[in-house]
């Protein structure tokens, strides 16, 4: 009697677990469906803030607030609240989340059960966690805030719950990402290039402990690999943000070199981009050993 009450328990405390495993899972995919949506147009109805906020696992906790600010404009994602890494079950479920997201773009779509299972059992890199939360928050940040100007804001990486110098050389890199793309149409669509809107972008972009962003130098961390196209394996890291940084940086030379006044050596000097040993992760590489050789004679 006593053994067969024993099993009764262990199986109830099974189902219960199932029942949460599943639960969990399927919240996931709800969130999901929510953040492809509005990540990037117009905002939820209240219908859909409400099954935001019915997600019931604790687990998801801070994912679902964060899903909630993302798709919503003029939003808070700026804050210390939100600026801050939170902890790793947050941080895999909102890779999930993501993950889903690119499996709902297809025209025939896996499982989203299955894509779920999957990435929770992927051994992945802490970093890519850090890469992809950051990512959703400045993406966020891009997508549902406008007019776009941060020329007020500074990043206090010390706040953020960042633990080494590679989670901050991940939170600027990912951010800068982004901004920087808010860029690249102004020099690459218009012919002859809009370099004074671009510039003008580039005077709204925010300082990084106190300094312009040009100044942030400190990326010397061990790469590592990341998912950038889902339909390709992991990369480096380094190979993609530091080539997007640096173009970044090149734009923003050419858009002063149109100015009466522009002194190119404070950009160049003060950036990464003298420093040769980041060149290998560029496709720029010919440009600046070009650049440099004109500096230096």
């Amino acid at each position: 009697m006593q053994r067969t009450l024993i099993t009764l328990v262990i199986f109830l405390i099974s189902q219960v677990g199932f029942s949460q495993d599943l639960t969990y899972k399927n919240e996931l995919v709800s969130l999901a469906k929510i953040y492809k949506k509005f990540h990037f147009g117009s905002d939820p109805t209240t219908s859909y803030y409400k099954k935001i906020n019915s997600v019931s696992n604790n687990k998801l906790n801070h994912a679902k607030q964060l899903i909630s600010e993302i798709v919503t404009s003029n939003n808070n994602l700026l804050t210390e609240k939100y600026l801050s890494k939170p902890d790793s079950i947050t941080l895999k479920s909102l890779y999930i989340i993501r993950g889903v997201n690119w499996n709902l773009h297809e025209a025939e779509a896996k499982n989203n059960l299955k894509v779920v299972d999957s990435l929770l059992n992927e051994k992945t890199d802490y970093n890519e966690l850090v890469s992809c939360y950051y990512g959703m928050i400045f993406s966020g940040v891009g997508n549902k805030n406008r007019p776009f100007d941060l020329s007020t804001i500074n990043f206090e990486l010390e706040n953020y719950n960042l633990q080494n110098d590679t989670e901050k050389g991940i939170f600027f890199l990912t951010s800068m990402r982004t901004f920087g793309m808010m860029i690249w149409g102004y020099i690459n669509v218009p012919k002859p290039p809009n370099y004074k809107k671009a510039l003008s972008y580039i005077r709204k972009y925010p300082k990084y402990e106190g300094l312009e962003y040009y100044r942030f130098t400190d990326l010397n961390f061990e790469d590592f690999k990341l998912t950038i196209d889902k339909r390709k394996p992991k990369q480096s890291y380094k190979e993609y943000y530091i080539d997007k940084y640096i173009e970044t940086l090149l734009y923003h030379s050419m858009c002063l070199s149109k100015k009466k006044k522009y002194r190119k050596e404070k950009l160049l000097l003060e950036s990464i981009l003298k420093n040769n040993s980041y060149w290998k992760y560029t496709e720029y590489k010919p440009t600046l050993e070009k650049i440099f050789k004109r500096v230096k004679t």
